[in-house]
């Protein structure tokens, strides 16, 4: 899963950081709203919010966004924790709240359960003789386990959880790696052609012009 992660303190921000990467998580970490509003046209997989940022309020931000109809599920992370606060949070779009301080393991277990709300309520998805457990980071071909490289997972994961519709090759390069790097010019290409030879050809479906799907 790729993430945004809106926190202003320096301190929790890193912690959470380094974290979410060493739990296989994608995280682009802004401090300021400004910095997270040039980031809105990316692809996430899901956004963890501040409420109280330098520049503004991250619940507001969310509302608004919630009303030009951006849809990536929310969690709002706050020092607030009152029960009017997290109506207020809900209210305004979040699909989850977590109070601080709270263990880093909570948020990595909550954006799991958000994996499994979007991709369906079941954890393992099949996909003909393929089968993919977004908790488990792991996928089977006729029953039999298949390795596969960290850039592939990423791939495959991202075009699990929009089973169903078009992920254009600009969205996937940016689902794979974020900010932290650069890929070569064929790269989605490459991985595609090797999550075939490793899945089956039927598995992920070429549109063309367009990207690539897994038919849901």
């Amino acid at each position: 899963m790729r993430l945004l992660l809106l926190e202003d303190d320096i301190t929790l921000g890193e912690g959470l950081r380094d974290y979410l990467l060493s739990d296989g998580y994608r995280v682009d970490w802004c401090t300021q709203l400004a910095q997270a509003r040039g980031l809105i046209g990316e692809p996430y997989d899901a956004w963890l919010l501040d409420w109280n940022l330098p520049d503004g309020s991250g619940v507001d931000w969310l509302r608004s966004l919630r009303a030009r109809g951006l849809k990536v599920p929310a969690l709002v992370l706050t020092a607030r924790d009152l029960l009017a606060d997290r109506i207020q949070g809900l209210d305004s779009g979040a699909d989850d709240f977590l109070v601080k301080p709270f263990a880093p393991e909570e948020l990595s277990a909550r954006l799991r359960a958000i994996s499994r709300r979007v991709a369906g309520s079941a954890q393992r998805k099949a996909f003909g003789p393929v089968e993919v457990d977004l908790t488990a980071k792991a996928a089977w071909l006729d029953g039999r386990n298949v390795e596969l490289t960290a850039r592939e997972w990423f791939l495959l994961e991202a075009l699990v959880l929009r089973a169903g519709r078009i992920v254009s090759r600009d969205d996937l390069e940016a689902l794979v790696l974020g900010f932290d790097g650069e890929l070569a010019s064929n790269a989605i290409e490459v991985h595609i052609f090797k999550l075939r030879s490793k899945l089956g050809k039927a598995l992920i479906e070429t549109v063309r012009g367009l990207g690539y799907r897994i038919p849901a």
